[in-house]
């Protein structure tokens, strides 16, 4: 069974900046695709970035585009997301996800998931 653990979320002021860290096995990492999800309180689980298994390609949703990059590091067996200028909006519970089909925008492509990890943007 393949385990995430998701890291990095808490408390930042509007315009601030986060990284969050999402740790897999060392043995099925590298052949995974990546992705970050995230849902608000009474909101849908929604896409927020993708990376494939080589880290040469990635997606991002239109609502944190130039703002959200999604890196991965096969040494160390995580995917991270660096978030720079943060928004109210982006309060929410983060989720992290592989894909054993690789990279995708689609939430049903992805089979194992962490257990979330709250991302505040309050002044």
């Amino acid at each position: 069974q393949v385990q995430l653990v998701e890291s990095g979320g808490g408390l930042v002021q509007p315009g601030g900046s986060l990284r969050l860290s999402c740790a897999a096995p060392a043995r099925t990492f590298s052949y995974y695709g990546m992705g970050w999800f995230r849902q608000a309180p009474g909101k849908e689980r929604e896409f927020v970035a993708a990376i494939n298994r080589s880290g040469g390609t990635t997606y991002y949703a239109d609502s944190v585009k130039g703002r959200f990059t999604i890196s991965r590091d096969t040494a160390k067996n995580t995917v991270y997301l660096q978030m720079n200028n943060l928004k109210p909006e982006d309060t929410a519970v983060y989720y992290c996800a592989a894909g054993p089909r690789g990279i995708s925008t689609s939430m049903s492509l992805y089979d194992y998931w962490g257990q979330g990890t709250q991302v505040t943007v309050s002044s």
